[in-house]
């Protein structure tokens, strides 16, 4: 992720045609990630949320992106104050940026730059959404997204790859977003729904995905922006570093997805769809910090590795207790946490740096400024979180009441529902047209369509 370990980085001060149009591509692909997440999630969950979630997703391209344009781009990308922050004036409004100013050592406008950074911060508090599903205030979810990447990711996306940022100077290795997307917004999941509760019914009602077409669909659309998502955050298509993020994108995610079916097939007794789309999505999660110092065999063990862990980390909830709607911390954290610290194993100091790891004679040293960049991250977003969501709910309530949750939170919320079984057509329904809270739809992990853990 730019500018991240900028060894290799090209020399020439001249705007480069073909970097320009990669990274305009790359920056399309990664805004087609977000309606993807929408659909992954909204298949997760029962027939009367589904809208409700595709709309927790699409609120996040409006409300992030006039922010980013606002001051979100200066607060991450601006020039540093005391390693913790950015801000330059210029970056304000995008008012101060000449149509082909270049991104400071590359061969891209700074709109470019921008604009392929702004997909990302669009895409990180969708994350967090799945965690949530079927019990949180659309209103207290929007202005929850605008404090959110004020306070937590735009700071966070300096610390990793802003130039000055502590991490970033530290030689922390986050080629596309372990640390400052899926570990942010796996903790922040964390933090709000130890603040929210648990779902009515939860451990008691079946709570089975609505539609697994809908699931498959988002996770292809996923896998396929995701190689925007990593190749282009080389910023450009010269030195080959981005090929091998290609690569490795796409041998760690069908690598994870082997694993996850593996164990389910051994724990569980089947290969379920639900599980092939949670194991390439953990492998997408996992590489994506990861890619850019691995070989391909590293990426097969990267993605094994976080394929099962995801697995096992799913089950986590009904023994501890805590209500992670569509496994926002058993995929994207525990994914995140495990891609970051890998580095620190398996990183050749022959792609994207000369960074080596343990496995490949580099001791412990980059591993430990991994597990610095993890612990950081972690525990910033984790606390601030639970405190946005705190505040939030004793300002004007973060969940809706108990028996509008019953009832339906798309009709109650959004006054529609999904699918229209009267034929009556239209969108909009009647409150008595809602699916019975009895019936057997579920938002679920990976696995749980089998049975669910103790």
């Amino acid at each position: 992720m730019p500018p991240g370990i900028t060894t290799l980085a090209a020399d020439t001060t001249e705007l480069s045609a073909a970097n320009t149009g990669f990274m305009l591509i790359c920056s399309a692909l990664v805004m087609l990630m977000t309606p993807g997440l929408a659909f992954f999630y909204g298949g997760m969950v029962r027939v009367k949320s589904t809208l409700n979630m595709l709309m927790m997703s699409f609120i996040s391209l409006g409300i992030v992106t006039v922010l980013w344009v606002l001051y979100g781009f200066s607060l991450a990308f601006g020039t540093d104050i005391g390693s913790v922050v950015g801000w330059s004036s210029e970056y304000v409004g995008l008012s101060g940026i000449g149509v082909t100013e270049l991104w400071d050592g590359y061969t891209i406008p700074v709109y470019v730059f921008a604009a392929f950074q702004l997909m990302f911060a669009i895409l990180t508090p969708a994350l967090i959404s799945g965690a949530l599903a079927d019990r949180v205030k659309f209103t207290a979810w929007a202005l929850f997204v605008a404090l959110w990447v004020t306070v937590v990711y735009f700071p966070v996306a300096h610390w990793v790859w802003g130039t000055g940022g502590w991490l970033f100077e530290m030689g922390v290795i986050d080629f596309a977003g372990g640390t400052a997307v899926h570990i942010n917004a796996g903790a922040a999941a964390l933090g709000v729904i130890l603040v929210i509760g648990k779902r009515v019914g939860f451990k008691k009602d079946p709570m089975r995905p609505h539609s697994l077409p809908l699931v498959m669909l988002g996770a292809g659309l996923l896998w396929f922006g995701w190689f925007g998502f990593n190749a282009g955050s080389w910023l450009g298509n010269d030195d080959g570093v981005g090929a091998v993020m290609f690569l490795n994108t796409q041998v760690a995610t069908a690598a994870a997805m082997l694993a996850w079916l593996a164990y389910e097939k051994i724990r569980h007794g089947s290969f379920t769809t639900l599980g092939a789309a949670s194991g390439a999505v953990a492998g997408l999660v996992a590489i994506t910090p990861a890619g850019g110092s691995v070989s391909p065999l590293g990426a097969i063990a990267v993605g094994v590795i976080a394929g099962l862990l995801c697995a096992m980390a799913v089950g986590l909830k009904y023994k501890l207790g805590y209500d992670d709607s569509l496994d926002v911390i058993g995929v994207h954290l525990v994914g995140g946490i495990a891609g970051s610290l890998l580095v620190g194993f398996f990183a050749t100091g022959g792609v994207q740096s000369d960074a080596k790891g343990l496995f490949y004679g580099g001791g412990l040293d980059q591993l430990g400024k991994q597990a610095v960049g993890v612990v950081a991250v972690l525990a910033y977003s984790l606390v601030v979180s639970a405190l946005l969501a705190f505040v939030i709910d004793k300002a004007m309530g973060m969940r809706v009441p108990e028996d509008d949750e019953v009832l339906g939170i798309d009709q109650v919320e959004h006054a529609e529902t999904a699918y229209d079984f009267s034929g009556a057509g239209g969108g909009s329904a009647s409150r008595t047209a809602v699916s019975e809270p009895g019936r057997t739809d579920r938002a679920g992990a990976a696995t749980q369509n089998k049975k669910v853990d103790a």
